[in-house]
């Protein structure tokens, strides 16, 4: 079977689990990265079958999208969204996510090591209430113990990207920072000062988990207390792949219209 550059494809060997989209071959390799989910990949050319979409195919039927706002009478200020991203395609369908909700979101393609150098000064331009982190990670389990931030390929760079909005703004509840990507250091996230971080199981997430946390959090009410446990329900792989803490809405209400 021919393969070429943007064909989409799954892996016999890992029972065609996560849907690829071919980035390059060289000598017979595939170098992949998920449609959907957060992760790069390669792959022998005859360990692959080629995928195709059909008209009832949707890849984000899975993902549950938050309520639009109901109007009435009243009016809604939801806070403005920073998101930086290691991938632009990935920040692509976070933006049109966000559009879709009619939130305000500014999107930013930055590769992970530069994060905790550029965020402050993005943070101070466009003053958020919600900032999200993310990209590409991965957990080298051969490494050693996942306590030891060294053995991520990119957890080092979105820890210190949270402390540095920590330093910007200490409150949790006036800037939430939700950071992290596939099997990212979850528990050093959250001690580095992120309201929700993933991976708590070491698992890979898909492309719109931090937004879907972003939006939800951005359309509920500033005296109202996040629900935490369904709002990692909404996600792909509930709480296995997203944690956090409990906190409260973002999201100003007025009247009259």
């Amino acid at each position: 079977m021919d393969f070429k550059k943007r064909d989409l494809v799954t892996r016999k060997s890992y029972n065609h689990d996560i849907v690829f989209r071919i980035l390059n071959i060289e000598d017979n390799i595939c170098y992949l990265k998920g449609e959907n989910i957060r992760l790069f990949a390669d792959s022998p050319i005859e360990d692959l079958v080629k995928y195709t979409k059909n008209e009832n195919d949707d890849f984000e039927c899975e993902i549950e999208q938050s309520d639009l706002l109901e109007r009435g009478e009243f009016f809604y200020l939801p806070p403005k969204i920073l998101h930086l991203d290691g991938d632009g395609d990935y920040l692509n369908r976070c933006l049109n996510y966000y559009k879709k909700n009619k939130l305000v979101a500014i999107g930013k393609v930055i590769n992970e090591s530069e994060l905790p150098i550029k965020i402050s000064k993005l943070l101070k331009e466009y003053n958020p209430g919600i900032v999200v982190i993310t990209g590409h990670d991965a957990y080298y389990r051969k490494k050693g113990s996942k306590k030891d931030i060294n053995n991520y390929k990119n957890s080092k760079y979105f820890c210190e990207a949270v402390k540095q909005s920590r330093l910007y703004e200490k409150n949790h509840d006036r800037l939430v920072v939700i950071a992290g990507a596939c099997q990212s250091d979850y528990e050093e996230l959250i001690r580095s000062g992120a309201n929700f971080a993933s991976s708590p199981k070491r698992i890979n997430i898909h492309a719109l988990d931090p937004a879907i946390i972003a939006t939800n959090i951005a359309l509920t009410k500033r005296d109202e207390k996040i629900d935490l446990i369904n709002l990692l329900n909404k996600t792909k792989y509930g709480s296995d792949g997203m944690g956090g803490i409990i906190g409260s809405g973002l999201m100003y209400v007025g009247y009259p219209r």
